[in-house]
């Protein structure tokens, strides 16, 4: 898990292709199974309900997740499939960083993007086949995490699949598919000027 998760070494690859063409970029990176945002307490409920200003305590955790948003030209995020859709800690960052009036607003009855596009990654690890003729469970996982980084504004994604992780001799072979597929994406190997990467 964490440095070790094969989700974790292809964003890193992800990362060099873009160091190889900007050195002095910045990376962000946030491990969000560390759990240190606990979770959505009734205070900050409320205080999203009566729309309070963003400087309040309720907001602080939500603020800093945003801001690390706003402040990214490229978002990598790597996550394992749990139970056909996000692990807990992924859906903790959801709820946090989708905030009516702070990063979308509504318009005819829409949530709209509040955020910049940007590049996007996303790279999900199974341990069981996800897609294709081979697929034996459903996958609630892509859909729910593009319906999201559309509210936010972001729509330049791509998804990078490695599965069947719990047959070993079908992981290394992911391994390879996944580093072929971040190596051709153009996004992270030609990247603009000045770029900030997020993790």
């Amino acid at each position: 898990m964490g440095k070790h998760a094969r989700g974790y070494q292809l964003a890193m690859q992800a990362v060099d292709n873009l160091r190889r063409s900007h050195s002095d970029y910045a990376l962000t990176e946030r491990d969000l199974a560390a759990g240190c945002f606990g979770w959505i307490s009734a205070d900050c409920a409320t205080a999203i309900i009566q729309r309070l200003d963003r400087s309040v305590p309720e907001f602080q955790a939500s603020e800093a997740l945003i801001r690390e948003l706003e402040d990214t030209d490229a978002l990598i995020i790597t996550t394992p499939m749990h139970n056909y859709t996000v692990p807990a800690a992924l859906k903790l960052w959801v709820d946090l960083v989708l905030r009516h009036g702070r990063s979308f607003a509504a318009k005819d009855g829409q949530k709209v993007g509040l955020l910049a596009d940007r590049p996007t990654l996303v790279i999900v690890a199974s341990g069981g086949y996800i897609r294709g003729g081979k697929a034996k469970q459903p996958d609630h996982l892509t859909g729910y995490l593009t319906d999201v980084l559309a509210t936010l504004g972001i729509h330049d994604i791509r998804f990078v699949y490695f599965e069947a992780l719990a047959q070993p001799d079908r992981a290394a072979r992911a391994m390879i598919e996944g580093h072929s597929a971040i190596i051709s994406d153009e996004r992270f190997s030609r990247p603009s000027s000045s770029q900030r990467a997020s993790s």
